[in-house]
C-alpha cells in the first residue's frame, strides 16, 4: 500500500528566477511534512513547489520540495550546513540541486540517430535544460550530425581487445569535461561494472521492450514473426545487470498485423524518442529519486 503524491503548493516563477530542489527520503514519521516546511519558513524561504509520497508497504517517505532562491540571506553552503544539522534527527537522505547550474551531459552513441537527433533538437530549442560538451561514439557515422549542432565528436572504436582502453579513454573525456549525466543514445556497447559504480544513478541508457524475448539482432523481424501486438521501449539507469536497472520512464504503442517488420522498427523508433527524451527532462529537473531498484519520480 502507498499514499499518493500530494502537491501541497505551486507557485508560477518568472522564467530568471533560480530555485533549489531539495530531494529527500527517510523513515515515515509524524510531522515531517511540518517540520521540513517549518525549516525553510523560519528562514523566509518561498515554497515553490512541494511534493511528497510515503510508501506504506516499506515505511519509507520521499519528498520534493522546491523553494526560491531570492529569498536566500546566507551562502549556499550555509544553507545546506544548516539543513543538515536539521535533517539528522529525523534520518533524512538528501540531496540539493540549484536550477541556474546547467548540468553537463555526455551522449554516447554507436550508429543509429534517431535517438541522438531527437536529443539535440530537443536541447537546441531549450526543452532540455543543460550543456552538451562532446558526443562520444565507437564509430564514425555520425560525425556529421554533431558537426551540423557544433558540438565536438570523439570517436573512440573497440573490439574485445581494447575494451578496457577503450572506456579509459572514455572516462577521462568524461571526467575533463566534468560529465553529470552520460546518455546512451543507442550506444551498443556493455559498460564495465566499474563504469556503473562510478557513475551510478547518472547513466541513462534506452531499449527496446522486447527484452528478454527478443534479445540479440533483428528482434523487430522476429516480433514480427511472433504476430506482437504492442511496440514499447523502457529507459533506466544503467546498473552492471544489463538492462535491468532502475525504470525511469516508459511507453508502448499497439500494432497490428499489417505493419511491416520495417514499419515496426519505425514505430519503436518513434517510441525510444519519446521515453529516451521523458527520462533526460525528468532527471534535468531533479524529479527522480532512487530507492533501491525502483525510482519514485515526481510530476511537473
Amino acid at each position: 500500500m502507498h499514499s499518493k503524491t500530494v502537491i501541497y503548493h505551486k507557485t508560477i516563477m518568472g522564467p530568471a528566477e533560480a530555485t533549489a530542489v531539495f530531494l529527500i527520503k527517510c523513515p515515515d514519521q509524524r510531522g515531517l511534512v511540518a517540520s521540513i516546511s517549518g525549516f525553510f519558513f523560519g528562514r523566509e524561504f518561498n515554497i515553490i513547489s512541494c511534493q511528497q509520497y510515503s510508501e506504506l508497504s516499506t515505511g519509507r517517505y520521499f519528498m520534493r520540495i522546491e523553494v526560491s532562491l531570492s529569498d536566500l540571506k546566507t551562502s549556499r553552503k550555509k544553507l545546506q550546513d544548516d539543513f543538515q544539522a536539521f535533517g539528522h534527527p529525523f534520518g533524512l537522505n538528501w540531496s540539493v540541486h540549484y536550477t541556474d547550474e546547467k548540468q553537463r551531459v555526455a551522449l554516447l552513441v554507436s550508429k543509429t540517430s534517431h535517438c541522438l537527433y531527437d536529443l539535440l533538437l530537443r536541447w537546441k530549442e531549450n526543452e532540455l535544460h543543460c550543456e552538451i560538451p562532446l558526443i562520444i561514439s565507437n564509430h564514425p557515422d555520425l560525425e556529421a550530425v554533431a558537426n551540423q549542432f557544433k558540438i565536438p565528436f570523439h570517436c573512440l572504436p573497440v573490439n574485445k581487445d581494447s575494451k578496457v582502453q577503450q572506456e579509459a579513454e572514455i572516462r577521462s573525456l568524461l571526467q575533463s569535461h566534468h560529465i553529470d549525466l552520460v546518455v546512451l543514445a543507442r550506444y551498443m556497447q556493455v559498460l564495465s561494472s566499474g563504469f556503473v559504480h562510478e557513475y551510478e544513478g547518472r547513466v541513462i541508457n534506452i531499449h527496446h521492450a522486447f527484452l528478454p524475448a527478443f534479445q540479440g539482432a533483428n528482434p523487430y523481424q522476429r516480433a514480427w514473426e511472433r504476430g506482437v501486438k504492442m511496440i514499447g521501449a523502457t529507459a533506466h539507469y544503467a546498473t552492471e545487470d544489463l538492462d535491468e536497472g532502475p525504470i525511469i520512464e516508459q511507453d508502448v504503442q499497439r500494432v497490428m498485423h499489417e505493419e511491416t517488420p520495417e514499419e515496426l522498427k519505425q514505430i519503436g523508433r518513434d517510441v525510444e524518442r519519446i521515453v529516451l527524451s521523458r527520462a533526460v527532462q525528468a532527471h534535468l529537473e531533479h524529479r527522480i529519486i532512487l530507492s533501491g531498484r525502483r525510482t519514485i519520480i515526481f510530476r511537473r
